[in-house]
């Protein structure tokens, strides 16, 4: 176990644990017994201390990691080529620095609940990395007194103030895909969207929104679908989709698991794609690759984000500044067999 200067990085004038004792009125021992997590501490004093904390920042030594050390990789749920991906890439940057990595899930939540905070604490990795979910601020609070620096990947909403996270440029590929179908000839373009909460899926829809809007062309609502980033929503959301007086031409998603939804819809609709429909998904992960027709898609680096959260991480964990603490890898449209001129 190593320890950080704080998270977020405590500031120059951030207070020692003797400082932070004489403003509280206790001892250097009850907040040490705070900060290490001790039970032994009254509730009103124990609040008193972690506000200071919080407010003045805590200054620390820098250590190494050890090279026996953990880092903790959380996934909202481990499904699909998603986790798969993106731990590539952690493990690939862990190794370069010879730490070792855990993976845990939060069972489908998006928020930790307070039996992964009290195992977690008692696992004390070198560092944490969330992957589309994330603690609350009482919850980074707690990671940050116990010296465990926190990135999140892939934000399912605000990340916190100062956390670093790491993301894709999400509003530019919706932008893209949207373009790559305009330019086709497409002026009826569906988009199925992923969940209102999350940040990519909102950035991915207003991409679009703008591509149609750039072409003159005014976002029908009936045209737009919510999904929640499951196959199945692009089975339903294309059958309606599809059932309208003035179906769409083309169908974007905002990853590859309702892409292939679509296909599923299509298919059982007797609908040829891309002769009848062409369809755009998001992502680029690898099972999708192999689809007939193979998927038009934009390409997201999950295993370059998780490679470079882990650097964060790692550097934070050793007492380095961060140069930046939000950071944004570029998407990329694979184009494919799935896209073609509209039949008329």
């Amino acid at each position: 176990m190593t320890a950080t200067e704080d998270v977020p990085r405590a500031p120059a004038d951030a207070l020692t644990l003797a400082e932070i004792a004489g403003l509280a009125g206790v001892s250097v021992a009850t907040v040490s017994k705070v900060v290490n997590g001790r039970s032994e501490v009254g509730s009103e004093t124990r609040a008193l201390v972690e506000g200071l904390i919080q407010e003045r920042g805590l200054r620390r030594q820098r250590r190494r990691i050890k090279p026996a050390g953990l880092i903790e990789v959380v996934f909202h749920e481990l499904a699909g080529d998603y986790p798969t991906e993106i731990v590539k890439g952690v493990r690939a940057a862990a190794e370069h620095h010879g730490v070792n990595v855990i993976v845990s899930e939060l069972g489908g939540r998006h928020v930790p609940g307070q039996r992964w905070i009290k195992d977690v604490l008692g696992r004390r990795p070198a560092g944490i990395i969330t992957v589309f979910s994330g603690p609350t601020e009482e919850q980074r609070l707690l990671l940050a007194t116990r010296d465990m620096p926190l990135v999140v990947l892939d934000p399912a909403g605000d990340p916190g103030r100062g956390v670093p996270a790491v993301g894709a440029t999400n509003w530019s590929g919706g932008l893209e895909a949207t373009r790559h179908l305009l330019e086709l000839g497409h002026r009826r373009i569906a988009m199925i969207t992923g969940p209102e909460f999350a940040f990519s899926s909102r950035a991915r829809l207003d991409g679009y929104r703008t591509a149609l809007d750039a072409a003159g062309i005014p976002a029908d609502p009936a045209l737009i679908r919510r999904g929640s980033f499951q196959i199945e929503d692009g089975v339903v959301h294309a059958r309606r989709l599809m059932e309208l007086s003035a179906p769409p031409s083309a169908i974007f998603t905002a990853n590859d698991g309702m892409a292939i939804g679509v296909y599923r819809a299509a298919h059982e609709l007797g609908l040829r794609i891309p002769e009848d429909l062409s369809v755009v998904g998001f992502d680029d992960t690898a099972t999708w690759r192999w689809a007939n027709p193979p998927l038009t898609t934009v390409r997201q680096p999950l295993a370059e984000m998780g490679s470079a959260a882990t650097e964060m991480l790692i550097k934070l964990a050793t007492g380095e500044r961060l140069g930046q603490r939000r950071v944004e890898l570029g998407t990329e449209l694979m184009i494919r067999g799935s896209t073609a001129v509209p039949a008329c």
